[in-house]
């Protein structure tokens, strides 16, 4: 795996160095991505292999008994300590922290005239003041995409020319509403010289997401494409 490096002269990511500046730190004056970027020890690997004896679903959900029954090394301890110690983290704040062990998420047919899959790149979306954290232990990392690279996949013409047909109404607030609601509005197209950037390993993220009154526009991202044979990953959003 390559090294872990932020886009350069991006200014909407901003690195913090610890958990507190994490929390703290606002998502404003143009700022929608803090990173706290870390090198975790401990054998991720491990756990995931071990994880793999004893679940056979594309994504298994994870918790403290399920993680401390698991036949491990000192190394693989540790790693499951950090992932812990995550998730106490953000229980502390009023969170609700998920930690999963993914092989795969479901997708979209190729029919769809817009993907609103995870692999798809896509804002999140709340009806309050909130952000996304997430946090890749092993496996692929999670993906971004500049803002200005990115365009919405509803403002395509001919996406939107086709929605539109099979919508069958006029191109007004209810034809809005629809989009809306089946969160067509919420996915992105990469422009030509658009060059995404890895949310590398180990680094925990706060992200902006989309939700009235929002002062910053959303974090784009989408997960990883995965192939057969690929590590499953472990990842812990809220």
């Amino acid at each position: 795996m390559p090294p872990f490096t932020l886009p350069p002269d991006y200014p909407r990511i901003r690195r913090v160095h610890s958990f507190d500046e994490l929390l703290t730190t606002p998502l404003a004056d143009g700022v929608n991505a803090l990173c706290w970027e870390r090198t975790l020890t401990g054998d991720f690997a491990e756990v995931t292999a071990r994880l793999g004896l004893v679940a056979d679903d594309d994504i298994a959900a994870l918790d403290e008994s399920r993680l401390r029954a698991l036949s491990l090394g000192a190394a693989g301890r540790i790693a499951v300590d950090h992932m812990l110690g995550d998730l106490q983290r953000l229980r502390d704040h009023g969170l609700a922290p998920e930690l999963n062990c993914i092989r795969a998420y479901p997708r979209d047919g190729d029919r769809e005239v817009v993907r609103t899959d995870v692999y798809s790149f896509h804002a999140d979306s709340a009806p309050v003041a909130t952000a996304t954290w997430l946090c890749t232990y092993h496996g692929a990392p999670s993906e971004g995409l500049r803002n200005d690279e990115a365009q919405r996949r509803v403002d395509l013409p001919s996406t939107r020319a086709e929605l539109l047909r099979q919508f069958g109404g006029a191109d007004d607030e209810t034809f809005r509403e629809h989009l809306a609601e089946n969160c067509y509005d919420l996915h992105y197209a990469p422009l030509p010289q658009a060059r995404p950037f890895s949310f590398g390993v180990g680094n925990l993220w706060r992200i902006a997401v989309d939700y009235p009154g929002s002062p910053v526009p959303p974090c784009v991202h989408r997960a990883p494409a995965t192939a057969a044979g690929d590590s499953a990953r472990l990842l812990l959003i809220s």
